[in-house]
């Protein structure tokens, strides 16, 4: 997707754009070889994603990428 549904935000973290009853939300993900995972998800929409929350994602990131099979729910 491309924008304004998705848009690429830095160091391999992408956002997801979606509005629910007018508000509008972003969703923080990576792709880890064919699936997307995602990082935080509920971000009230501002002018851009603050550079604490895409921080936190990388962090995130990294800790998925060390145990990815720690940090997956299965089942689905």
């Amino acid at each position: 997707m491309r924008r304004p549904e998705a848009d690429y935000l830095r160091d391999g973290i992408y956002e997801l754009r979606a509005a629910v009853r007018g508000v509008q939300y972003r969703i923080l993900y990576f792709f880890h070889g064919r699936e997307v995972v995602i990082l935080t998800n509920g971000l009230t929409k501002e002018q851009r994603v603050p550079d604490r929350e895409i921080d936190l994602a990388l962090r995130r990131k990294r800790l998925f990428e060390d145990h990815p099979g720690k940090h997956t729910l299965k089942g689905f």
